[in-house]
């Protein structure tokens, strides 16, 4: 993004503010790089901020209003509402988030009174699960605190931000996604407890290496997929488990623990998804043990690892994952791969060497295309600070 194209494109859209007035702010997207569908498990993830992201051009105003226009969505052209009328219409558009966002900030006792305007534009693939909705409430979050002098931080304007999105939006989200957004930093990922926000940075040094994000282009939605109903499988699993071993999550178990009780898991079911979070568990403190002695082809076993658990054991992927990443396995010059985020549909992440990354990707898009039908879409994703004012 060229910043002052964003400031240009601003001034076009609401004409007669001036070019020194205009103040500019980011928030990344996110990507997880190990650790899928243990977050509600009592699990590690294990997610960074990326390159990709949301501006925003911003201009203060006086009259205690907010008037917003997007890029991403001109047909609704400049959409305002006043501070003091937050109340959600039936048919909001994406201008949801961000009244969120504000509503949320006011219940919290936050002093929300300054109007500005603002021009929003966004870098990340909707629905590709790169987290474009939390970028945009993290965002939100960092214009407030800076227009309002609030003294918010990182960790509160995350909780904020999936606030807003599980309460105002009505979206049941978890922590991890705003988290990354608005604690990340460059060049490391976050090992995360989403149980007990106890977190650490650890160094993400991909040496030779870059991940590549590959976009399915199969555009995935939360409330109509299975979500829920693994959710409800992990809750049963983990209360015949419990008549075994004192424990409160499936993660609390070890491999080797679960190996030694599974048999009360008569359901095939059951048993495939408890040990799907067991295992990735194990996974995501290997790979960051890998990632701290530079063993990135460990690491890259263990993203295979994990893609193969979602496939058989949790049965997220659906066949747009499996292929993509099939075929970046098959790549020389790529270590591993798997899908990320909630899987069916969405993003799948590769670990590829630097001077491979035009050829892998040249023999992805056309295996993808010759077997699925439509055209996969690449992004080169380096790990970037989190939500901040430019």
């Amino acid at each position: 993004m060229v910043l002052n194209e964003l400031t240009l494109r601003f001034l076009e859209i609401f004409k007669g503010e001036k070019n020194e007035d205009v103040q500019l702010f980011f928030a990344p997207g996110r990507i997880n790089l190990i650790g899928e569908h243990i977050d509600y498990n009592g699990g590690f993830v294990f997610p960074a901020a990326i390159s990709f992201g949301t501006y925003a051009a911003v201009t203060t105003r006086g009259d205690g209003k907010v008037a917003l226009y997007s890029r991403n969505f001109e047909a609704d052209g400049v959409i305002e509402f006043d501070l003091t009328d937050l109340a959600r219409r039936s048919d909001e558009p994406w201008s949801v988030y961000v009244k969120g966002v504000i509503d949320v900030f006011v219940k919290a006792g936050y002093d929300v009174k300054q109007g500005f305007n603002a021009y929003i534009e966004g870098t990340i693939p909707n629905g590709a699960g790169l987290s474009s909705s939390a970028s945009l409430e993290v965002l939100i979050g960092t214009i407030l605190e800076d227009l309002n002098g609030l003294s918010v931080g990182g960790v509160d304007k995350a909780l904020l931000g999936q606030k807003a999105e599980n309460d105002y939006v009505g979206v049941n989200c978890g922590i991890m996604d705003q988290f990354a957004i608005a604690m990340g930093k460059r060049d490391k990922a976050i090992k995360l407890n989403t149980n007990t926000l106890d977190y650490a940075y650890a160094d993400c040094d991909l040496q030779d290496y870059q991940v590549l994000i590959m976009n399915t282009n199969k555009r995935r939605g939360l409330a109509d997929s299975k979500y829920n109903e693994r959710r409800g499988e992990c809750d049963a699993a983990l209360a015949l488990l419990q008549e075994k071993a004192d424990i409160q999550y499936l993660c609390d178990l070890t491999t080797a623990c679960f190996d030694g009780i599974s048999d009360v898991l008569c359901d095939e079911n059951l048993l495939k998804r408890a040990r799907h979070a067991v295992t990735e568990n194990e996974r995501v403190k290997l790979a960051i043990q890998a990632l701290a002695t530079g063993d990135l082809s460990e690491f890259g076993v263990l993203l295979n690892g994990s893609h193969a658990s979602l496939r058989d054991d949790y049965e997220v992927t659906g066949v747009e994952l499996d292929t993509i990443v099939a075929l970046a396995e098959e790549q020389e010059g790529v270590l591993g791969a798997r899908m990320t985020g909630a899987g069916f549909g969405g993003c799948a992440i590769a670990l590829v060497r630097r001077d491979k990354l035009d050829e892998v990707q040249a023999a992805v898009a056309k295996g993808y295309q010759e077997k699925i039908g439509y055209e996969a879409d690449f992004y080169v994703a380096s790990i970037g600070d989190g939500a901040r004012k430019l």
